[in-house]
């Protein structure tokens, strides 16, 4: 297993307010994750760090105490973000500046031949399969609400004045419910997950190019290019490969 991942500011932000984490050990749970920051002076920032280090801490103490079927990792990935909500909700209550920070959150809990995912915003998680990539996660936005509703097309929402609107996120409410699917992970699959400083300014094909031809320097590719095209967001890319 080879992971590659890179942050950075873009061109039009003060502040990096994505966090990511990759596993640093080869006898570490293999935890990868991503977040993108909203809210507040500094809020983001530390939303989307606080976040992170709180589902990863549930988990590490919590996995080997349970059964390693599919629906027990599941409830565990489910579990470990409603706590990092809640850790991140009651920060955002006992600092005034910090009121109404909330991130998104990305994770991926890799085990045996399978992936367990949990997702709350619009970064999103892709795996590239021999020729296609296939998007894992659905952006809980209000664009996507219409695109589902039939109320606009995919491409109306590709430039749509409030794409960047969430319908959910995490830490801005007392609860949250993650979307957690379970998913196969074979041998030469790739993963992305991506910030939407990303794909806001990416193709998924430009995506499944990339990776495809140069997964080892995809990461930083990927960033120039969205920098190339404005860098209006920070821009935060993981690619885990089952090599």
């Amino acid at each position: 297993m080879k992971c590659f991942a890179k942050t950075d500011l873009g061109k039009a932000r003060e502040l990096n307010e994505d966090s990511y984490y990759i596993p640093t050990e080869e006898n570490e749970l293999r935890i990868y994750m991503l977040a993108d920051g909203m809210g507040g002076y500094n809020g983001g920032e530390i939303a989307s760090k606080l976040a992170i280090d709180s589902a990863r801490k549930y988990l590490t103490n919590n996995f080997n105490t349970i059964p390693h079927d599919r629906i027990n990792i599941e409830e565990l990935v489910r579990s470990s973000m409603e706590y990092a909500n809640m850790v991140v909700f009651e920060k955002s209550k006992e600092v005034p500046e910090l009121e109404g920070m909330g991130t998104t959150l990305e994770l991926v809990l890799g085990y045996g031949n399978k992936i367990y995912i949990g997702h709350v915003g619009d970064s999103r998680i892709y795996r590239v399969r021999k020729n296609i990539i296939r998007k894992l996660t659905t952006d809980h936005s209000y664009v996507e609400k219409l695109v589902k509703e039939g109320t606009i097309t995919r491409e109306e929402a590709e430039n749509h004045p409030k794409k960047n609107m969430l319908m959910k996120a995490l830490g801005c409410t007392p609860y949250v419910e993650p979307d957690v699917t379970t998913k196969g992970f074979l041998k030469g699959d790739k993963l992305v997950l991506t910030s939407d400083g990303l794909t806001n300014m990416v193709t998924n094909q430009e995506i499944y190019d990339l990776v495809t031809n140069d997964v080892e320097n995809a990461t930083t590719k990927l960033v120039e290019l969205a920098n190339n095209r404005g860098g209006y967001d920070n821009i935060t890319v993981v690619i885990v490969y089952n090599d």
